[in-house]
């Protein structure tokens, strides 16, 4: 037996693929690998990564990304399958996510548009880092996720308001029901923190800010969160979620009446001038 296959033979009696999603990565690596008959030196050939890499990969001492998972697709084959490294990557990243969110996010770091409607909560795109905080950590008081998946969600909410920091800046349109700004979230001071972000976020000149009163009563179309993009290439895609699932749409022939629906509610909401002054209430303490 050469090193290599002593190495390999002395790992798999080390790694318990069941311990951590990190060593069941690892180990269906190493178990693709070895079904193509190839060595970590021919794998790491394949995917311009060294073979320590891929060692470091298939043992669990070593993260995997998301650049390496896809390469390691695209090296064994499987990037246009259903059961990608990619996938299995985005689950263990994002694992305390609903169901197609995190796709969701990978296209509204590239979207032209977002269109986005909230109830009960800031969205994540709006969310000061201490709102972000204590929404995380109440759902960890309830028992709802870990600590390490709260650090998690807030770590998402910063990568994705980073992502908008781009040149040309994407078109941002948010509507809010009046319960995402009357809903307390902390102390006081956070809550006037977050109401000047609303206000700062309303001034940009790439952005609409409305508030949908409690009043518009049986017009509003919408009783749940929904996201429309419009994609550089003009296509659109749609995103809404339940308390228990999330679900990415793509064909336009459902996703257009959602963005009928959008301009519809955009009409009937409070100008943006309006919107700014019952913030500012807020932000004074005015009820």
């Amino acid at each position: 037996m050469g090193t290599e296959g002593r190495w390999s033979a002395l790992n798999r009696k080390e790694l318990d693929p069941d311990s951590s999603p990190q060593a069941a990565f690892g180990a269906r690596l190493r178990r693709s690998r070895e079904s193509h008959g190839w060595t970590q030196d021919d794998l790491a050939t394949r995917m311009k990564y060294s073979s320590t890499h891929i060692s470091s990969v298939e043992t669990g001492r070593k993260l995997p990304t998301l650049r390496f998972s896809r390469s390691a697709d695209l090296a064994l084959g499987i990037t246009e399958t259903t059961d990608t490294f990619e996938r299995e990557w985005r689950e263990m990243r994002f694992g305390s996510l609903l169901e197609g969110f995190p796709q969701f996010v990978d296209h509204e770091a590239h979207a032209a548009e977002i269109r986005l409607y909230e109830v009960g909560v800031i969205p994540g795109l709006l969310q000061t880092p201490e709102y972000a905080a204590l929404l995380a950590e109440g759902a960890v008081k309830r028992g709802a996720i870990t600590t390490e998946q709260a650090r998690e969600r807030v770590a998402v909410v910063a990568e994705r308001q980073a992502a908008l920091v781009r040149t040309p800046p994407p078109l941002v349109l948010a509507v809010l029901d009046e319960s995402c700004i009357r809903r307390p979230v902390g102390e006081p001071a956070v809550m006037k923190a977050q109401f000047t972000r609303l206000v700062e976020f309303a001034a940009l000149p790439n952005t609409v800010l409305h508030i949908a009163p409690f009043d518009m009563g049986v017009i509003r179309p919408f009783d749940l969160p929904i996201y429309v993009l419009t994609m550089p290439d003009r296509s659109l895609m749609s995103y809404a979620e339940s308390a228990h699932r999330g679900h990415l749409e793509r064909d336009s022939t459902f996703v257009l009446p959602m963005l009928t629906a959008y301009h519809q509610l955009q009409a009937e909401a409070l100008s943006q001038a309006a919107s700014v002054a019952m913030i500012e209430q807020l932000r004074k303490g005015i009820p």
